[in-house]
């Protein structure tokens, strides 16, 4: 007598496995560490914005450390996730109401190239500046 299999499953971590993904799948997952990235950032955003009620000392404070390397790459990486995020967002809304379905893996190599031309252009800025 055959035993039915037991799916395993891990819950919200599935959320996030590539294995067995088509490529809008994989697209989609990326999506996903985005959006926690730049959640985690409007929190952070938010507590640096306090600084300014704390006086000019203290933001002036703040400003010196937002100079820092370290900083600027984070600052990047928000840029990197937005970018991706919205992008991949019009993507996600075109294939979902049916439209360009079939392209759904140009469209996900339209969003990494354009993500990336505009990292750059920002990372360029960004170097430029300081």
């Amino acid at each position: 007598m055959n035993e039915p299999k037991k799916l395993h499953s891990r819950g919200v971590l599935d959320w996030f496995d590539p294995r067995g993904r088509q490529v809008g799948g994989w697209g989609f997952i990326i999506n996903r560490i985005s959006a926690i990235g730049l959640t985690v950032y409007l929190y952070l955003h938010l507590v640096m914005l306090g600084k300014l009620a704390q006086g000019p000392e203290s933001f002036d404070a703040f400003i010196a450390t937002a100079k820092q390397p370290l900083i600027l790459f984070g600052e990047l990486l928000v840029i990197i996730a937005g970018l991706y995020h919205g992008l991949n967002g019009i993507r996600i809304a075109l294939t979902s109401f049916g439209v360009a379905v079939r392209y759904q893996r140009a469209l996900l190599i339209g969003v990494v190239l354009l993500t990336a031309a505009g990292s750059l252009f920002f990372a360029i800025r960004m170097l430029s500046i300081h």
